[in-house]
């Protein structure tokens, strides 16, 4: 995380450093951590091109760093987080709204963290990127979009079930077709224990919404479904991956479109085909996904039901 960020063009960006920014918040999980309040500490480093601004010398065409403190200062200073990983998060995330910043790096301090032994100093560090526009901007009209659901833990079909009448009636998204049920063996890490077959489904949209909200709708749907996200590939009683927005093609760390395992995996590629058949993987690993699936027809799935997902189904 110390090395440089690069401009699109491939250049280094330039760096505005803030160090020891400071407020008294109420972060914790200990209940005298949210009674009384400790300081917080912020260094800051935002990734932007200054050669507008050099040559210049105008404000406009630059990032105030007075702004920026004061938005930091505010977060360190707002609403209580429990964890250090979530308040480094808000304050990249405000640094990261300000027009031409790239990326940020964040250090979020606790001086006075309620540890057992001696210590200087508690820090979480995160570099964050802007995304992509095409990440945040609404379609002008309604864009296909595909979703694949899955489950294997509790009642994995009522979870299923649940998040597509939650899709049905969430502002921005029309349902426009469901695949049939599918059960398929889990992909383990190496090592991992066995797990029970999952359940998955593939479900169609039209959607006004960017593509990060719909990433948002979909954690909204694992969190009422009460989703832990403890181990990687472990169990869940719902998982919601967003496989495709209209034809983008990006590649960043939140939300990368097509899905970048999407074409190996059956799970997706059977009940999508099963639900259309014409349907298209974009992509450099993409191509019609009734082919795609016939590919990987030696991995488990079986059918389970046609008419699962109850009344309304597109």
């Amino acid at each position: 995380m110390t090395g440089p960020v690069l401009a699109p063009d491939g250049t280094a960006l330039d760096q505005v450093r803030l160090r020891g920014l400071r407020a008294h918040g109420r972060h914790g999980v200990l209940p005298h951590e949210r009674a009384h309040g400790q300081p917080f500490l912020a260094d800051v480093v935002l990734h932007l091109d200054t050669r507008a601004a050099a040559a210049t010398d105008d404000l406009a065409a630059t990032v105030s760093y007075a702004d920026v403190a004061a938005d930091v200062v505010a977060v360190l200073a707002g609403p209580p987080v429990d964890l250090l990983e979530t308040l480094a998060q808000r304050v990249a995330d405000t640094a990261l709204g300000r027009p031409g910043v790239h990326a940020v790096d964040v250090t979020v301090r606790k001086p006075h963290a309620p540890l057992t032994v001696a210590f200087d100093d508690v820090a979480v560090r995160v570099r964050r990127h802007a995304r992509p526009v095409a990440l945040t901007r609404r379609p002008a009209a309604p864009v296909p979009a595909v979703l694949a659901l899955g489950g294997n833990l509790g009642d994995p079909a009522a979870a299923l079930r649940a998040a597509v009448a939650a899709l049905r009636t969430a502002a921005g998204v029309t349902v426009t077709a469901v695949s049939p049920l599918v059960r398929t063996a889990p992909v383990l890490a190496p090592g991992q224990p066995r797990q029970p077959d999952y359940l998955n489904a593939v479900v169609l949209l039209a959607t006004t919404l960017a593509p990060v909200e719909l990433l948002d709708l979909a954690h909204v749907l694992e969190d009422a479904a009460g989703r832990t996200r403890a181990e990687r590939w472990g169990p869940r009683t719902l998982d919601v991956d967003v496989v495709s927005v209209a034809d983008l093609v990006v590649a960043d760390p939140g939300l990368t479109l097509p899905h970048p395992r999407a074409h190996a995996r059956a799970f997706v590629l059977v009940p999508w085909a099963a639900a259309d058949p014409a349907a298209v993987l974009r992509g450099p690993r993409g191509g019609p996904v009734a082919e795609l699936a016939a590919a990987v027809a030696d991995q488990d799935v079986a059918p389970v039901a046609a008419d699962w997902a109850g009344p309304g189904e597109g």
